[in-house]
């Protein structure tokens, strides 16, 4: 396969997943506003904590000035001017299944769009007209409807796994950027850990990623700190859990590796990655402390992407 077909593939995948979790963090941030603040966090208030943690606060700063909830709604939906915006994200998703759509099938290109032109009339709509948690309801119905046609229609193989490479690298950078939305949200009121306030956010958190009724078969009775940890982090049966990640991305890892008959530097970050998450547990992770953990994470699939790219995607022959 071309890197460039490759490349084009690997970036639908992560351009329709990040757009899904923009969606999710718009869904975290609207429900923990409905709860009464209690003060002294570590942001001036849980939109500001949703903009720290999906790294897009720099960019809305410079735009907009003070984290007020209908500036973050539009930037984090509809700003072109945002990059990782869903709007920004649906039409690079769209002009890159355009690029290569020859390698899509006919299920594949029409999901993707149908959303693109469903966001085009969204964004000719009055404001006032629009509620923000049915916007991002829309956008977790449109990627499941993508992914579903991928997963369904396509043959298994290089560039399947391109594409699942690039879903699994954004959804575990992705998942630990939400986990962090939690950590800005309380620090540093150490007092709150326990309390019923600290609780409903862990629930909000497992309802916007969609995993609360699979955490209660999993886990069952009290929501805690370290459940959570183990299901989001270490958990190999949570579909979006960091392991579950890493898994799927050294699968994809070998397969390609195998077909192109050539081991990879991202090949051998992903595999101790893995290995890295196999051998923690939740005390572990808490004794390096949870922001840091996930901190350290982020960096280390930050770096996969750049082997990933140098390995494949550059159009460099190693």
């Amino acid at each position: 396969m071309l890197s460039r077909t490759a490349d084009n593939l690997y970036w639908i995948a992560r351009y329709i997943e990040r757009a899904e979790t923009m969606a999710r963090l718009l869904q975290v941030g609207e429900r923990i506003s409905l709860v009464p603040h209690v003060g002294g966090g570590g942001f001036r208030n849980e939109w500001d904590s949703l903009l720290q943690a999906s790294g897009t606060a720099d960019g809305f700063a410079r735009k907009y000035g003070e984290a007020v909830q209908r500036n973050i709604e539009s930037y984090v939906f509809f700003d072109h001017d945002n990059p990782s915006s869903i709007a920004s994200c649906v039409a690079q998703a769209r002009e890159n299944a355009r690029i290569v759509r020859t390698a899509l099938t006919a299920q594949v290109w029409d999901a993707l769009n149908t959303a693109f032109q469903e966001l085009r009339q969204l964004e000719r709509t009055e404001r006032s007209e629009l509620d923000i948690l049915a916007l991002a309801e829309w956008t977790t119905n449109k990627t499941a409807m993508i992914k579903g046609a991928i997963d369904t229609t396509l043959l298994r193989n290089d560039g399947w796994d391109f594409l699942h490479l690039g879903y699994n690298l954004e959804r575990a950078d992705n998942t630990a950027r939400l986990m962090d939305v939690k950590y800005y949200v309380l620090l540093p009121q150490l007092d709150l850990v326990g309390t019923g306030y600290d609780n409903y956010q862990w629930i909000t958190l497992l309802r916007a990623l969609s995993v609360l009724r699979a955490f209660r078969w999993a886990y069952g009775g009290e929501v805690t700190a370290r459940k959570i940890a183990d299901f989001l982090i270490l958990n190999g049966q949570c579909p979006r859990s960091l392991i579950t990640c890493a898994c799927s991305m050294v699968t994809h890892l070998d397969r390609l590796a195998e077909g192109y008959a050539r081991p990879t530097g991202a090949q051998a970050l992903a595999r101790r990655i893995h290995a890295d998450l196999a051998g923690m547990t939740p005390d572990t992770i808490f004794d390096e402390g949870l922001h840091e953990f996930l901190g350290r994470f982020v960096r280390d699939v930050a770096a996969l992407a750049r082997l990933v790219h140098e390995d494949y995607l550059s159009g460099d022959v190693r």
